[in-house]
């Protein structure tokens, strides 16, 4: 089973530049929450209390004035601070300390993901003891995306953003893995573009078949706030689903409150942190 997870909220954001000079990615507003809400929420909505969030240097009391270790959403927050971004392993070997003898859950902190039996499949493949679950979602434009191609629900092959595949299945920045991710982390070489590959990692794990894959289909959304295009696109799907529907979605102390986790009193003191805003007026409504 699967008790923490890790947050990689680090990175350079070159693709958002200028918006990322002064600002990390992750602290932007999508909609109506800052995008790290949105990871934060998938990790806890799979059952995850203990989190990892990996930063870069010398943006760290950035992300506690939102998020501080000692918070009210019942779960352990730590930091780590990112030197350099040499690629998305390297966060196992950062969080080498932080994962200890556990398996661990990866997720990106500018992915997006959404669905009416999300929590389901989320939990469904939490408990799992042994090697590497990956979670796919079809796209239009797989050439732009890591993909996996299927044989019989198998993972028979993995390729980073192909000119030409018969899969459409893109692998996204959700991933679950066994403890020795740390071993096999510490093994990869750097790729020609200079950083360590998270399809280098995987494949690993698919050659000593141990490597499975879940899909999310049309009923959930995956989208990547990584550039500014798809970042507008997400906050307008964002926006769309929450006024037409009246709930919020990456509401974190909503789940923490459904997960028992806090009560009353500690979302009327998240109410008086956020102060007067809609957010804030949502959380009202959960206890009033």
């Amino acid at each position: 089973m699967i008790k923490k997870g890790i947050i990689l909220a680090g990175g350079t954001g070159t693709r958002m530049s200028p918006l990322t000079k002064a600002v990390n990615k992750q602290l932007l507003p999508l909609y109506d929450k800052p995008i790290i809400f949105y990871p934060l929420s998938i990790l806890m909505l799979a059952g995850i209390k203990n989190i990892l969030i990996i930063v870069n240097r010398g943006q760290l009391n950035q992300f506690r004035k939102i998020l501080p270790e000692k918070n009210n959403l019942g779960i352990k927050i730590e930091y780590k601070e990112q030197f350099k971004p040499s690629g998305l392993p390297q966060a196992f070997t950062i969080g080498e300390k932080f994962i200890g003898n556990d398996n661990v859950a990866l997720i990106l902190g500018d992915n997006f993901f959404y669905g009416q039996s999300l929590t389901k499949i989320l939990r469904k493949n939490i408990n799992f003891k042994k090697g590497s679950k990956i979670f796919l979602h079809p796209v239009r434009s797989p050439q732009n995306y890591g993909v996996a191609q299927l044989v019989n629900n198998k993972v028979s092959k993995l390729i980073e953003k192909p000119k030409k595949t018969k899969s459409n299945l893109a692998v996204t920045g959700l991933y679950f893995f066994d403890n020795r991710v740390i071993e096999y982390s510490k093994k990869l070489k750097f790729s020609k573009r200079g950083e360590l590959e998270i399809i280098d990692l995987l494949n690993i794990y698919r050659k000593k078949k141990i490597l499975s894959a879940e899909l999310i289909g049309r009923g959930g959304a995956w989208l990547d706030t990584g550039s500014v295009e798809d970042y507008y696109n997400a906050s307008n799907f964002i926006s769309t689903i929450e006024n037409r529907q009246g709930f919020k979605i990456a509401c974190i102390e909503e789940i923490a409150l459904k997960n028992n986790w806090i009560n009353k009193a500690d979302v009327k003191k998240a109410i008086q942190f956020y102060g007067n805003c809609n957010y804030s007026k949502y959380l009202k409504s959960l206890i009033y």
